[in-house]
């Protein structure tokens, strides 16, 4: 909390990133089989590593503290050969608190350098993929 008791911005990173590690291993893990050890490398999402390269969020409205929950939709907004965006709403039955976009770029840990999308992870994040004018927009 800062010192008006609300969220403090930099939480927000937290819960965004709390979600989309949610979404990039556990979800992903789960479409593709409950053993990582049986499926196949090119088709287990993320597996091979994955970096942020950018954040973008508006602050829409306050969170004061609570006790209640609030919930982070992740949906994808943006496919090409070597990235994605994540959109997220972070928000409870009431209201929207904030509206955020991140790029992800898969990363090859070992040669220290981006990579392309494997199959598997194409595959999954055209499950959650949301384009349209329906979808909620950063500016």
């Amino acid at each position: 909390m800062d010192a008006y008791g609300h969220v403090n911005n930099v939480v927000y990173l937290r819960y965004l990133e709390e979600a989309r590690i949610d979404f990039m291993f556990r979800v992903a893990g789960e479409a593709v089989g409950s053993s990582e050890s049986e499926v196949p490398e090119e088709r287990a999402p993320f597996r091979a590593g994955c970096v942020v390269a950018r954040h973008e969020i508006d602050y829409l409205k306050p969170l004061f503290h609570r006790y209640e929950p609030v919930t982070v939709e992740t949906w994808v907004t943006k496919l090409n050969a070597a990235s994605a965006t994540l959109a997220y709403e972070v928000k409870d039955a009431g209201a929207v608190y904030v509206r955020a976009e991140t790029v992800i770029v898969p990363y090859d840990m070992e040669k220290e350098r981006p990579r392309r999308l494997t199959d598997g992870e194409r595959e999954f994040l055209e499950g959650y993929f949301d384009d349209s004018s329906a979808a909620p927009r950063l500016r």
